[in-house]
């Protein structure tokens, strides 16, 4: 019997971003199973709660069939084991993500050997799209919708107005 490989998404995804649809989908034609882990980073301030950025990852990526989106609040590897994942995928935006990436991937690595990171690289019209700045242009009422999927915006917009 075939091996399943299986592969985390690990990350706060406030808010998840054209760039981050972008590394799922791509992510979802390599593995059997891609697993997006939303975790809410306690050296963050959340702009989206928890509920409403799976909320929001659910449905940026409910065509994907081998995709799912689970909440963890625990260390990585341990959730990886858990869900008998093998990868671990990072995004990297530019080479200043690279070195911070490589720490985490060698910290993983030692607490788990049998987790693999596998880096990837945004499609070029995305690679300068994060969470933070969405965040920020639109702190400064700025158009995020060039940024966002069409219903993330939608649940800014709902988040706003609460």
């Amino acid at each position: 019997m075939p091996m399943i490989k299986t592969a985390i998404y690990p990350g706060s995804f406030d808010p998840i971003t054209n760039g981050h649809v972008d590394l799922i989908h791509r992510a979802s034609r390599l593995f059997d199973e891609v697993i997006v882990a939303i975790t809410q980073n306690v050296n963050k301030n959340s702009f989206l709660s928890i509920d409403e950025r799976i909320e929001a990852v659910n449905t940026s990526v409910e065509a994907l069939e081998n995709v799912s989106v689970l909440r963890f609040d625990s260390l990585l590897v341990d959730f990886a084991r858990e869900h008998n994942a093998q990868i671990i995928i990072r995004g990297l935006r530019a080479v200043s993500d690279f070195e911070y990436e490589f720490q985490l991937s060698g910290m993983n690595k030692r607490l788990n050997p049998n987790i693999e990171t596998l880096f990837m690289t945004p499609s070029e019209e995305f690679a300068n799209i994060s969470s933070s700045l969405v965040r920020e242009i639109l702190s400064l009422g700025g158009d995020i919708s060039p940024f966002v999927p069409d219903c993330v915006e939608f649940i800014i917009q709902r988040h706003k107005s609460k």
